[in-house]
């Protein structure tokens, strides 16, 4: 104890720079654990958290029972993995053509690529209409002007993976591309130049030097995805298909559909349940991929 003290005294001057900090993150991530028993309680508002009644795992039933959890479950999983593999393809293509780009035009080029990842998806659901409309949208205004019958895109769930997809890689593309690009410039340049001196194309410097620089920082981003696997990007599911139910088959996902539960029936409990079942699966599979990760190479292991 008296360690302890002295250790204080001693670091007196840092404890105080970083006591603001310290209770930022008590408020705002332990205190709200006292949440945790929400999933397992009927919660009623006059009576509180605490005081509400015990219903054990009866708010998890919702999840487990009907062919509807089937179908959303399908649809987040192959959503994310879809996003997950192409998202990182094209990060990584992107990242790599702006390393051997002129330096003065990289600027240039990452602002426009990344000014989508700040675009709202309700500002996007909305371009996205412009361009679907049935009566006026740019695409069937072009298949008329061929002389083809227009698409009711918002009510033919078979365009819809595709289109999801695109949105979510145009979105994230920017982002995705500046952070493997700056770890493609902590790369020592002596790689590079012994390589040329050595005959080296570009290509084989990508291939031997670049893309295994990165494979650490794709292992990584990679395994922080998977943990979000059973989470969705709820503006894009929701805004960018206006909440159609004709596109249910192939665009409800977990987020979605709990957040049609909650406002249908209006069950706090039933809600918390679906996201601490989110929570706990995201943990597991990230234990599981970094165990994975771990046997293969430790070196690239997140922890």
């Amino acid at each position: 104890m008296q360690r302890a003290i002295k250790i204080f005294r001693k670091n007196s001057g840092l404890s105080l720079l970083a006591l603001p900090g310290l209770i930022l993150i008590i408020i705002l991530d332990y205190v709200p654990l006292y949440g945790l028993l929400l999933p397992f309680k009927q919660y009623q508002f006059d009576l509180g958290i605490w005081n509400s009644p015990w219903v054990g795992l009866r708010n998890f039933d919702f999840l487990f029972n009907g062919n509807v959890l089937i179908r959303v479950l399908r649809n987040t999983i192959l959503y994310n993995l879809v996003f997950i593999v192409l998202g990182t393809f094209f990060s990584v293509g992107f990242a790599l053509l702006l390393f051997e780009l002129n330096r003065k035009f990289v600027k240039v080029y990452q602002t426009i690529m990344f000014v989508p990842y700040f675009i709202s998806w309700v500002v996007a659901g909305f371009a996205f209409k412009a361009l679907l409309d049935m009566d006026y949208g740019v695409f069937n205004q072009v298949l008329t002007a061929l002389g083809k019958d227009p698409i009711m895109w918002y009510n033919e769930p078979k365009y819809w993976p595709v289109l999801l997809v695109a949105a979510a890689v145009w979105k994230g593309l920017g982002y995705g591309s500046v952070i493997y690009y700056a770890s493609l410039m902590g790369i020592d340049a002596e790689y590079f130049e012994a390589a040329k001196i050595d005959g080296a194309s570009r290509l084989r410097q990508v291939i031997s030097i670049s893309i295994p620089m990165l494979k650490p920082m794709i292992i990584m981003l990679t395994i922080l995805h998977i943990g979000s696997m059973f989470y969705s990007d709820f503006g894009l599911f929701y805004n960018v298909t206006l909440n159609s139910t004709l596109l249910y088959p192939t665009t409800d996902v977990l987020d979605t559909f709990v957040y049609r539960s909650l406002i249908d029936m209006g069950d706090i409990g039933m809600s918390s349940a679906a996201g601490f079942f989110q929570s706990i699966v995201g943990f597991v599979l990230v234990l599981m991929t970094n165990f994975i990760v771990r046997r293969v190479n430790a070196e690239n292991a997140l922890f």
